[in-house]
């Protein structure tokens, strides 16, 4: 039973078939709206979270399709459990958020110089977008009291607020402009309940994962009245036969999707080479019990602490977790390097058949990269001659 919840967790993911939402432009905004947020992460050790993890889901994925679906209003930038794209359908339900930092009921955003935020404004009204240097330009070379801490954190008040948004980004750096300009005509901006703000949370985690808790229901959401919702829609929700709570000593809270079983399982031949922050691992209690993979991000693991590598990346094998490749990006050098590979003993019964997969979609994800030149010498030292053999001749061998 627990392997029929794996193929409906990873299939409500999209991780079982390709194309499971479409290819393109429209792909990605398919994949963004059915998971309801990518996350965006700074770490560019390989390619960023946000581009890797849609690249795992659209196989022509291309990283200019996030700028230009914020350009076409299609999806915005915020707050979700962390920095997220969003489907700008789901905008109404930030502004839950934006409103309680506007009254001050989050501290970390009450520190801030309330006259800078009245002039960065006043200036994206008149001159139009901008970037934070624009605001450090100003100090240096026209003498003015702009300066870089406090512009960021105005900045980061505007945007959590609600009054400027993210219209463009330049590799990482953010571009903003008034929200006005940034949102679609006739979008819904009426407030959501309580419970329409539980319904939301909880259809977008059904939809996106089929399989799911109770805490990740609730994930970082505090306060009796938001659980108290969430209790009437699940309740509801059982009545209805939408899920299942399902009764296993090793997944209590646990509940499925009544409609979802029966959908495509996973290929035992598709391999996949997972970012760290992709949506089916940022619940770690779920993963192991679900899983059975107990995994961390080792970036911000001491060194001496490390047990796998700094960024190590996840492999999915059909419906199981099988390791991890810890790998890193010479941009200078086009070159994508292997620096070490640790299977879970006993989850890789075909050793013949798995190499070849992973060489294969280590070298797809090389060319994402934009690195011609894999470097995979490391996985041959380890595991032997067997993988030499399945390397591609752009290789490093």
């Amino acid at each position: 039973m627990t392997s029929t919840w794996r193929q409906l967790a990873l299939s409500s993911q999209g991780l079982t078939s390709e194309p499971s939402f479409g290819v393109g432009l429209s792909g990605t905004l398919n994949t963004i709206e059915h998971l309801g947020y990518v996350q965006i992460d700074t770490l560019s050790v390989v390619e960023r979270a946000h581009h890797h993890v849609l690249w795992s889901r659209v196989p022509d994925y291309d990283t200019n399709h996030l700028n230009q679906l914020v350009h076409e209003k299609q999806i915005f930038e915020y707050w979700y459990h962390a920095a997220s794209y969003l489907p700008m359908r789901d905008y109404r339900f930030a502004l839950r958020n934006m409103a309680s930092i506007r009254n001050g009921e989050n501290r970390y955003y009450t520190k801030v110089d309330k006259q800078l935020m009245r002039e960065i404004l006043a200036r994206v009204c008149g001159e139009g977008p901008l970037r934070l240097r624009d605001l450090d330009k100003e100090n240096k070379t026209q003498g003015k009291w702009w300066d870089m801490a406090p512009c960021r954190r105005a900045l980061e008040v505007l945007f959590m607020q609600g009054e400027l948004m993210v219209c463009k980004r330049n590799g990482m750096e953010k571009v903003f402009d008034l929200t006005e300009r940034c949102l679609p005509d006739n979008i819904n901006l009426t407030m959501p309940t309580t419970h329409e703000y539980a319904e939301y949370l909880f259809d977008t985690t059904l939809r996106a994962h089929g399989v799911f808790t109770w805490k990740q229901l609730v994930h970082l959401k505090t306060g009796k009245p938001i659980k108290d919702a969430m209790r009437e829609v699940v309740e509801q929700r059982i009545e209805e036969g939408v899920i299942t709570k399902l009764n296993h000593p090793q997944t209590p809270n646990t509940y499925a999707s009544t409609q979802a079983f029966g959908q495509s399982p996973a290929s035992e031949n598709l391999l996949k080479i997972l970012s760290p922050f992709d949506n089916v691992l940022i619940h770690r209690d779920r993963l192991s019990s679900l899983f059975k993979f107990d995994y961390t991000i080792e970036c911000y693991v001491p060194a001496a602490k490390r047990k796998f590598g700094y960024f190590c990346l996840p492999i999915l094998l059909g419906d199981t977790f099988v390791g991890r490749i810890d790998c890193k990006v010479h941009r200078a050098k086009k070159q994508f390097e292997v620096i070490s590979l640790h299977l879970e003993e006993g989850r890789v019964i075909n050793q013949d058949q798995f190499f070849p997969l992973l060489i294969s979609e280590l070298q797809r994800l090389a060319d994402f990269n934009q690195c011609p030149q894999l470097d995979a010498t490391a996985i041959s030292h380890t595991f032997g001659k067997q993988v030499l053999q399945s390397m591609p001749t752009k290789s490093i061998s």
